[in-house]
């Protein structure tokens, strides 16, 4: 049963060992063969030192089942989705554990066309399927021969593995030019950007699209801090969510005088703004910004936003003619929305940040170009582009709190508002409108904590009066 605790509701994520080991990874390659019934599936592993020979029994698994594979290296998870439109393929998997602690792995998976699959669209019958392939041990030395394959291969080489083939491929440089897509070079003035990879897997794409800057004349310098990839994490995991994790970012901006800064997760599919002040941008302002600018080019375009904040993305989008819509909370379901709605955009206050040109999946790469293109623009600095909007609607920021019994502390937080709410919904937890403020409140899909948000209209004295209200009513529950 312990492979059952590594699958989420749409990923898999687990601590090395006994929840995920090579084992399971194989088990799992297998499953996906069997449940998707791919042909080509294109693989890639974030810098974690487990990823690689993770990814490498994954990859047997799917050889076994007669699948060919597309090995694409050192990647963040959006290089994978770019991958899986791109070449093609019937499916695509990232070996990651994003920013979780640094014994945790997992892996992230999608369908052809970088279609997401979560529970309820194949990931829990790929669970059942590996289970029942647990008994079917794999040969230590079968993975030996192909590890030992893929150390003297190149790009384009191919190995030959009973049906199936096995292929190293590069998709670095078309990705690349389909980054800077979104911008039109023309229109960028000499910007300094800090860059903080964390150690992570970013660093590659920076340098990438640094010799792309120079090649198209592009006026943006690069201040790199955490530059190279490093699977210790000797500067801490990157997870720039962590308020303690984001001091050498906004020290960086400061003492460089940067234009702004940014800084990214483990597999980079999201990025974290700072100001030319070094102040941290809640990801909520973020999603405001690229909305007004996509609404800008199109007018009358829908927008997805989550519930857990979104009274500035609905403002944003009654000034610009288009339409919100409120998703749950997740990127396989928010891509499902941005597909049925053919969304333009689609952002969630946790800097996960979706375009439908990018198969309406999740990039923490084209989220700060943009912003580049909006400050060469406007010739404004980014605390000016977001500072009516924090002050239109204060927001606390996400808050966690560890509750053991967490459906009958809403429960009862449901009941003790009841009276005074306008509006109640459920779309994603506990969301609670009293007009001049609301609040949501839901259990995270991939920890064990309960997430608070709350926001007012104009009112950050409020927005803080009822934030510590919430959060000692949580802390006496906990």
């Amino acid at each position: 049963m312990a492979i059952l605790s590594c699958f989420k509701a749409y990923d898999i994520r687990g601590k090395l060992g006994e929840e995920l080991n090579e084992q399971i990874a194989y088990s799992i390659g297998r499953a996906f063969a069997r449940i998707i019934k791919p042909a080509r599936v294109a693989v890639g592993a974030d810098i974690r030192l487990s990823s690689e020979s993770l990814k490498l029994a994954l990859t047997l698994g799917l050889l076994t089942e007669g699948v060919d594979v597309l090995d694409l290296g050192m990647t963040g998870t959006e290089e994978v989705y770019f991958a899986a439109q791109y070449l093609a393929v019937d499916g695509a998997i990232e070996v990651t554990a994003s920013h979780n602690p640094i014994d945790y792995n997992g892996m992230k998976l999608v369908r052809a066309q970088s279609r997401p699959i979560s529970g309820d669209t194949g990931l829990f019958a790929i669970r059942d399927e590996a289970q029942r392939l647990q008994a079917e041990l794999f040969l230590p030395s079968a993975l030996a021969d192909l590890a030992n394959q893929s150390n003297t291969m190149t790009a384009n080489d191919t190995w030959q593995y009973g049906k199936a083939s096995y292929k190293k491929q590069s998709i670095l440089q078309p990705y690349i030019t389909h980054l800077l897509s979104y911008i039109n070079s023309a229109n960028i003035k000499p910007l300094n950007l800090v860059v903080n990879a964390g150690n992570g897997a970013a660093g590659h794409v920076i340098d990438a699209l640094e010799q792309a800057f120079i090649q198209h004349k592009i006026p943006i310098n690069f201040i790199k801090i955490n530059h190279q990839p490093d699977g210790h994490f000797p500067n801490g995991i990157p997870n720039p969510l962590l308020v303690e994790n984001r001091q050498m970012t906004a020290d960086a901006v400061r003492h460089c005088q940067a234009d702004f800064g940014i800084a990214w997760d483990g597999d980079f599919d999201r990025c974290f703004l700072f100001d030319e002040q070094g102040n941290f941008i809640e990801g909520y302002y973020i999603v405001g910004i690229l909305a007004a600018a996509f609404l800008q080019k199109e007018p009358g375009a829908k927008i997805i936003h989550d519930p857990r904040l979104y009274w500035n993305t609905e403002a944003v989008c009654q000034q610009h003619n288009g339409k919100a819509v409120c998703s749950k909370t997740g990127h396989a379901f928010i891509k499902e929305r941005m597909r049925s709605e053919d969304a333009i955009y689609g952002g969630e206050m946790s800097a996960h940040h979706y375009f439908r040109d990018f198969a309406y999946c999740d990039s923490g790469m084209i989220p700060w170009l943009l912003v580049a293109e909006l400050l060469s623009l406007s010739g404004k600095k980014l605390s000016q582009l977001v500072q009516k909007m924090i002050a239109d609607y204060p927001s606390s920021g996400e808050l966690n709190f560890s509750i053991g019994q967490p459906k009958q502390v809403i429960a009862k937080l449901a009941e003790h508002y009841a009276s005074r709410a306008v509006a109640v919904d459920d779309t994603d937890g506990l969301s609670m409108d009293f007009g001049t403020w609301r609040f949501n409140l839901r259990v995270s899909n991939t920890e064990n904590v309960v997430r608070l948000n709350v926001e007012t209209r104009g009112d950050s004295t409020l927005m803080e009066q009822k934030t510590a209200e919430i959060k000692l009513f949580l802390t006496e529950a906990e």
